[in-house]
C-alpha cells in the first residue's frame, strides 16, 4: 500500500481509534430530493463538523459544501439508473481526475451481488481499483444483494469477500445477525450502512453491536439526517464508535442535546 493511499485512508478511518463516522448523503443520485435532504445544504451543513468523512456525489460537493471543511470526502463515482429503473444497471460516472480535483480522500461505488447486472458491477469495481491504484486513491465498495437474497451473514459475507478479492480497500455493508462472520471473512475494514430509518435507540444499538462485532465504523445517512435531532444523533453515534460509549450513554447524549443550541465550529 503506497504512502498516498495510506495517507488518504487515514483521513477517513482515524488512526487514533481505527474507526470512522461517515455521513452518507449521496441518496439523491438515484432517489432525488428524498426526505431529510430536500434542502440538502441546510440539512448537512450543521452535521459536517461532527463527521469524519462525507460520502457524497460531485454535484452536491461542488454546490453545497464549504471548501474549508475539516471532514474528508469519499466521492460516489457510480450511478446511472433512478428508483424508476433497474438499480443494478450502474456504471462508473465520475473520473479519477475529477476525484483528485475535488481533493477526495476516497472513491466509492456499488456492487450488486445476485442481481441482474452482477457481473458488470463487479467488473467495474475491478476497473475502478486498477485506475485508483495509479493515483494512490482508496476504493470503497458498497455491497447490495439481489431482491431474492436475504441480508444475512451468508450473502453479505459473500458480497464483502468478493469486494475485497477485487481489491477494494474498505467495504460498506448492512448489519445482520452473526455480523462477526461477515467481518471475519473480509480481510479489509468494514463500515456498517445505516439503512432505512429506525427508532434512534435501535440505531444506536445496531451501531454498538456492529462495533462490538468488528466493524471499523459506520457510514450512516437516514438514521442521522431524518432524526428529529440530527446533531444529537451523530454525536451519539460518535460516542459509541470513537469513545466506546454504551447504548444508554449514547442515548442519554442524544436526548440531552435536544434542549441545547447547535454549535457549528
Amino acid at each position: 500500500m503506497s504512502f498516498g493511499l495510506k495517507n488518504r485512508l487515514s483521513k477517513i478511518i482515524k488512526p487514533q481509534t481505527g474507526k470512522t463516522v461517515m455521513l452518507a448523503v449521496d441518496h439523491g443520485y438515484f432517489q432525488g430530493p428524498t426526505t431529510g435532504l430536500r434542502d440538502i445544504k441546510s440539512a448537512i451543513t450543521p452535521l459536517i463538523p461532527y463527521t469524519d468523512c462525507l460520502f457524497i456525489t460531485r454535484g452536491i460537493l461542488r454546490t453545497c459544501v464549504d471548501p474549508s471543511i475539516d471532514a474528508s470526502i469519499c466521492l460516489r463515482v457510480s450511478g446511472g439508473p433512478s428508483i424508476l429503473g433497474e438499480l443494478s444497471n450502474e456504471d462508473i460516472t465520475t473520473s479519477m481526475e475529477e476525484a483528485l480535483r475535488l481533493n477526495a480522500s476516497g472513491v466509492g461505488m456499488s456492487i450488486f451481488v445476485g442481481a441482474q447486472n452482477e457481473d458488470r458491477t463487479i467488473a467495474n469495481l475491478g476497473k475502478l481499483v486498477n485506475e485508483a491504484q495509479r493515483y494512490g486513491m482508496p476504493v470503497l465498495a458498497i455491497t447490495a444483494v439481489g431482491k431474492e437474497m436475504a441480508r444475512d451473514a451468508r450473502y453479505l459475507g459473500l458480497a464483502c469477500r468478493i469486494a475485497a478479492e477485487m481489491g477494494a480497500d474498505f467495504v460498506k455493508t448492512y448489519y445482520c445477525d452473526e455480523f462477526y462472520k461477515v467481518v471475519e471473512g473480509c480481510p479489509v475494514p468494514i463500515v456498517m450502512a445505516g439503512g432505512k430509518k429506525i427508532p434512534e435507540r435501535d440505531a444506536l444499538q445496531m451501531t454498538f453491536n456492529a462495533i462490538k462485532e468488528g466493524a471499523s465504523g459506520v457510514d450512516m445517512g437516514r438514521n442521522i439526517f431524518q432524526s428529529d435531532n440530527p446533531v444529537g444523533m451523530i454525536n451519539a453515534i460518535r460516542a459509541i464508535v470513537h469513545d466506546g460509549a454504551t447504548v444508554d450513554e449514547a442515548y442519554d447524549l442524544y436526548e440531552s442535546s435536544k434542549s441545547q443550541p447547535i454549535e457549528v465550529g
